[in-house]
């Protein structure tokens, strides 16, 4: 009886031991991926090297949006009065401030956009821009205030 026990525990033994070493080559061939993280931008300054404002009083807002700008594209020019910043997922997008001052925001890049600065956005490009934006704002509060009056050139 003693042996049979002996031999069932050896053939059990060797049976887990084999699945395991295959289970662990199985993971060395495809290794458990571990998440990642790359700090785009940090900063207290726009684009154009002005300091931001202070936050709003109040209950803040935090808005996300998705901007797809088809090449060729001009955007109006325009104000933010809250603080916003974004990552560029595709494409090439300059930032003309009114002062002609210019920022190329490539695609994978963080921008930090002007506030309370009037400025426009241009697709110079071939492909659509995708643009990422998160706005720190207030309900009721504007993203953008349009400036008509003001033509493109």
């Amino acid at each position: 009886m003693k042996s049979w026990v002996l031999a069932a525990t050896l053939v059990c033994g060797t049976a887990v031991f084999t699945t395991g070493c295959r289970e662990a080559k199985a993971n060395e061939d495809n290794p458990v991926q571990s998440v990642k993280s790359e700090e785009l931008i940090r900063t207290s300054q726009s684009w154009d090297g002005v300091e931001l404002p202070d936050y709003l009083e109040g209950r803040p807002e935090l808005v996300a949006v998705k901007y797809v700008f088809p090449a060729g594209q001009k955007l109006g020019w325009h104000h933010h009065p809250v603080m916003n910043y974004g990552v560029l997922v595709q494409g090439e997008l300059t930032i003309i401030g009114q002062d002609g001052k210019e920022k190329v925001v490539h695609e994978g890049e963080a921008v930090v956009e002007m506030v309370n600065t009037i400025h426009h956005g241009e697709n110079r490009g071939t492909k659509p821009v995708i643009l990422y934006m998160f706005y720190l704002s207030q309900k009721d509060v504007p993203l953008a205030v349009q400036h008509p009056e003001i033509p493109l050139e």
